[in-house]
This record gives structure tokens, sequence and C-alpha cells, in this order.
């Protein structure tokens, strides 16, 4: 008998990540679950119904290299090479270069939301290949288009994560897998519930899931979600530098991590 897909996905213990599993859940997936803090994973896991002999946990930081890098190859051994990997795990805090502790916070941000994406796709990367199918999916941001004031360390990591998955994407293509990137404009989490500025376009996370599920099982290259922050990222790409710094100027700035 068929084993259901398997779906590894990393940020699964709120947000984003878990309307991710449950969507997954819902259609007939296993599902492999990352987060830092495992037990509350399980507990989460449980209370939604999810049985134990279709799930598997890891606790891991991506940050740690070791850590997520062995989480994928434990998944490997205990569930089978998953069909689908999802790298959402992600921070968002708020910078001032002129503070000399908000370089940590930039390191911080780009060791979680690009070198952390890079390590939970590591494992699997040449196992797909070999197998000839799968799909490796990046979540990026609408705000990976253009530089943001006070948001230096987010916008630069997720610009970073939308050209990286297009360098994946076109060394991938030969053998059968798959790279897609899901850009998610303003979605209803922890995070941006934080945000201290007018949020358009605000999405539920269950929807954006939905709007996602579809796009990764189509094998999208880019998606923006949702569809009108497509039309504000092009938008975004043509606006002459001089009018966009004259638009962006006295926007209120997303929260630092001391606030």
């Amino acid at each position: 008998m068929t084993p259901s897909p398997l779906v590894f996905i990393t940020g699964a213990s709120s947000g984003i990540g878990q309307a991710l599993a449950l969507r997954y859940h819902r259609a007939g997936w296993r599902l492999a679950l990352v987060a830092r803090r495992g037990d509350e994973l399980r507990q989460w896991a449980s209370a939604q119904g999810i049985p134990s002999d279709r799930l598997g946990v890891h606790a891991a930081d991506v940050r740690d290299i070791d850590a997520i890098t062995a989480a994928g190859r434990a998944c490997i051994a205990a569930q089978g090479l998953p069909d689908v990997v999802i790298a959402n795990a992600g921070i968002s805090v708020g910078m001032d270069t002129a503070d000399f502790a908000d370089l940590e916070v930039m390191r911080a941000t780009l060791e979680t939301n690009v070198l952390g994406m890079a390590a939970t796709f590591q494992p699997f990367v040449a196992a797909m290949a070999d197998r000839g199918s799968g799909a490796l999916v990046g979540i990026a941001s609408v705000a990976g288009i253009r530089g943001l004031p006070g948001h230096g360390a987010y916008c630069a990591s997720k610009a970073a994560v939308i050209s990286y998955c297009e360098s994946l994407r076109g060394e991938c293509r030969a053998c059968g897998v798959k790279v897609v990137t899901i850009a998610p404009g303003y979605i209803d989490t922890p995070l941006t519930r934080r945000n201290r500025y007018r949020m358009p376009f605000l999405m539920s996370a269950e929807a954006f899931a939905d709007r996602a599920f579809e796009h990764i099982a189509a094998g999208a290259r880019l998606r923006f979600i949702p569809w009108q922050m497509g039309v504000v990222a092009g938008l975004l790409r043509v606006l002459p530098g001089a009018l966009f710094d004259r638009l962006l100027a006295g926007r209120p700035r997303k929260r630092r991590r001391h606030e």
C-alpha cells in the first residue's frame, strides 16, 4: 500500500506554519513538523486530533545548522523522503543601524530567514534529485521587493530568500525537483499583530494556507498571497526611487526588539 504523501514544515508551532500544517493534515498528508519547542508542538497536534502515527515532531532551531539538518535526516529515517519541504521558520524585528546592538538583530534575522532556509533544504536536495520529484518551498515576503525604513534586516533577508530560491530553482529544474517561492503580504499572525501601521489586504492565516496549498500543488514558480499584493509588488518594482522615498517618508517603523 502506497503511504500518504509527507510534508516537512519548519516554524510549525504558530502562525503561517501552524495553518499550513493543519491544511496539509486535512488534505490527508502525513506531517513532519519542526519547532524550537517540540513538547508544545506535540500538545497542539494532539489538541487538533492529529494521530501520532501520522506525525513526526522535531525540536530544532533553524539557526543551529547541525540541529536542523539532523532533523531533516531524522525525518527521512523515520517517515521517508518528504514530497514537500516548506522552509517557513522566520523572524521579523525592526532595526536601527545607528544602534550597535541592532547589528545582532540583523545577524539573527539573516541566520534564521536565509541560512536557516538553506539548512532546512540541504538534507533533502540530493535525495529528491535522485528520486526525480519533490517540491522545496521557500516562504519569502512582499517586503523582499523594496527596502522599507526600519525594516532593513527583514527586507534584506526576504530579498535574499527570493534570489536564493531562484538560484536553487535553476539548479533543480533538470532533475524534476520544483522550487516554489511563496511571498505573503500581510497575514494575521502573532508577528503582524505587533505592527503599528496600516496593513492593506490583511488575510487570515487559514485563507493564506488554502492559497499556498494550491500554488505548491501546481508547482508555481513565485506567487504573492493575496493576489492584490502581487499587484502591489509589481508597482513597487517599477516605482521610481525618488517617488518611492517620498511615499515612505514618515511611515511608522517596525517595532524593534526592546519595544
